[in-house]
């Protein structure tokens, strides 16, 4: 993996952990969503420097080798 691959799994990471916790917080307000800005504009950001933008099937491959799903 490239050093640009690894950037845009980790910032992809970045954002559902964010996400995750914003969710599950205890207040479920549009307040909340600004949180998700930053980790939204890294993804994006990493996504167009690697040229994947629009590319999900070979992005979320990326995104499998450094954190497997289940099973």
């Amino acid at each position: 993996m490239t050093h640009r691959e690894l950037a845009a799994a980790q910032a992809y990471l970045r954002l559902l952990q964010t996400a995750r916790a914003v969710l599950d917080g205890p207040t479920h307000t549009p307040a909340v969503l600004p949180l998700l800005t930053v980790p939204i504009s890294e993804v994006d950001e990493a996504l167009g420097a690697l040229g994947m933008a629009g590319n999900e099937a070979a992005f979320f491959r990326l995104v499998a080798e450094l954190q497997p799903g289940p099973g």
